[in-house]
């Protein structure tokens, strides 16, 4: 069964405006960046890949989206100031080459991260689909929250800071995987952790995750069009959730002039970790 690897270090800045902004460093200080996107409401302390780090010469940084885990809120967040965080970090660290991995919700604001020109190349790991250009092929309860959002904003996010939480977000996450995937999230350590990045995330309660989800299904940063980076895509074929691309990522490489897709038939969502080091190898060859 597998163990979630050993914890990071935590460290958080304080922006110019006065919020903090926290995340958790794996491998060699002084090594090339790999800005980890986590997934939804998920504070940035269940890494991946990080036995494959030193000899990639990588370290990992998992940010705290604002609201999330131990970054202050930001009740205006957009996927622009996220942008400008995150450089507000980069700038900090003071590393030019630097890469961006997003798993699931979290692969859109990799994507921004690509489309700003941050880093060298990304990774979308069973990504989230740019869910209102394919609204027709997504199923019905999707669409619903889709038309929700886009109708009232406002409305939809209040109503979805009142009932989320991490034991309901925990609940659907293992409720729309795959058996082997439940298998895997649920099994041992690694289950304890990915629960553990849950209850961080929302120890400020469900604002910061209501403010993701809000701006997670609208316009993207860019459209996939206009992003210059190299971006990996990698889906595996026994994905179930709904939520992420309803073609396994097809279209989605399409529409990205540098984009290229691994669609591993064997694998599951999951697949950030059990194939870790292929995607970390991958993102180094762009």
């Amino acid at each position: 069964m597998a163990e979630p690897g050993p914890p990071g270090d935590r460290y958080r800045i304080r922006l110019d405006d006065g919020r903090v902004l926290a995340w958790t460093q794996w491998g060699p200080r002084g090594a090339r960046p790999v800005v980890f996107c986590a997934g939804a409401g998920m504070s940035g302390s269940l890494g991946f890949g990080t036995a494959h780090l030193a000899r990639l010469d990588l370290s990992l940084v998992a940010v705290d989206r604002p609201g999330l885990g131990d970054s202050s809120p930001h009740p205006g967040k957009t996927l622009a100031s996220w942008v400008d965080d995150v450089a507000d970090l980069l700038g900090r660290l003071g590393q030019p080459e630097v890469y961006a991995v997003g798993f699931s919700q979290g692969s859109v604001f990799a994507a921004a991260l690509a489309g700003a020109g941050l880093v060298r190349a990304a990774a979308l790991v069973s990504g989230q689909d740019d869910l209102r250009a394919v609204r027709g092929e997504l199923p019905p309860e999707v669409r619903t929250m889709l038309d929700e959002a886009a109708a009232d904003p406002v409305a939809f996010e209040a109503e979805v800071a009142e009932w989320a939480g991490a034991d309901r977000l925990w609940d659907l996450v293992v409720g729309m995987s795959s058996p082997a995937d439940r298998a895997y999230y649920t099994g041992g350590a690694f289950g304890a952790a990915y629960r553990e990045a849950l209850d961080e995330g929302f120890a400020q309660g469900a604002g910061g995750y209501a403010r993701d989800l809000v701006t997670a299904i609208g316009d993207w940063y860019v459209a996939p069009e206009q992003v210059g980076v190299p971006v990996d895509l990698w889906y595996g074929g026994g994905d179930t959730s709904p939520v992420h691309s309803p073609d396994q990522g097809r279209g989605l490489a399409a529409r990205f002039p540098r984009g290229r897709l691994h669609l591993l038939p064997d694998e599951g969502g999951s697949l950030l970790w059990t194939r870790s080091a292929d995607i970390l190898v991958g993102l180094l060859q762009r």
